[in-house]
């Protein structure tokens, strides 16, 4: 793995993160490393630039002025007994090792691969986050889902959503492994009249779903979990039992 000609870059503060990030051209981020280092231990990764951000503060929790912050440096370990959905697939993710290592930004950043990886979508997709990225163009805040869409390229600073009660669910079909992927999961998050459904291992990444419909626009994918038939029928047994928990 020749790395020599490699420029690193270490922040010591989010401002110069942002700084060293730019507009994103040529850099590789670094943050929990879990994703990133198995790619360049198998040459599929060729970095000009390492944006490593250990250090830059984007870390933490915060709940204030009705809203729950979650820096996107946070380890997916310190989500395990907050809020749900969000808690039990933060659990569910890995092992504790993983879990310490693995940041909550280079969850919802992971590019697709050959399996489903980004646990943590979309049970903030249920919860209606938005998240503020840097980069081209300058800072922004939007919805989570056009981030997932849209997002390629910046630098995500933080995720937030509304803070209080609510109704969650979170069903998943997972296998029995210690460093095991997540074939397909389901969060659900129901507030006042308003109910949201989200689903990882469907798409390239988490998506929204029709509570009515949950199969509707979805190209369901084979990969080296499962095939797209047993997700075809798995995942309105998912959404059935997701609904029935919150209660729609």
């Amino acid at each position: 793995m020749p790395l020599a000609d490699v420029e690193v870059l270490a922040p010591a503060s989010a401002d110069e993160a942002i700084a060293a990030f730019g507009d994103g051209s040529g850099v590789t981020v670094v943050a929990g490393g879990t994703i990133v280092m198995p790619e360049l231990n198998a040459g599929r990764l060729h970095p000009k630039k390492a944006l490593l951000l250990g250090r830059a503060g984007l870390d933490g929790i915060s709940r204030a002025d009705g809203k729950v912050t979650i820096g996107a440096g946070t380890n997916i370990d310190a989500l395990a007994d907050g809020d749900e959905p969000l808690a039990t697939a933060a659990r569910h993710v890995g092992d504790r090792e993983i879990r310490a290592q693995a940041t909550v930004g280079g969850n919802l950043c992971t590019a697709p691969g050959d399996t489903p990886r980004g646990d943590l979508q979309a049970p903030l997709l249920a919860l209606g986050a938005t998240v503020r990225s840097t980069g081209k163009g300058g800072e922004k805040s939007e919805p989570l889902e056009d981030f997932l869409a849209n997002g390629g390229g910046r630098l995500l600073l933080d995720v937030s959503y509304e803070d209080g009660p609510r109704q969650t669910a979170y069903t998943a079909a997972w296998r029995p492994h210690a460093h095991h992927y997540t074939i397909l999961a389901v969060a659900a998050a129901k507030r006042g009249g308003e109910l949201r459904l989200a689903a990882t291992g469907v798409a390239p990444h988490a998506v929204l779903l029709n509570a009515d419909d949950p199969l509707a626009g979805l190209d369901l994918p084979d990969d080296a979990l499962a095939s797209a038939w047993y997700r075809e029928r798995m995942l309105p047994v998912l959404v059935s039992r997701a609904l029935a928990e919150v209660g729609a």
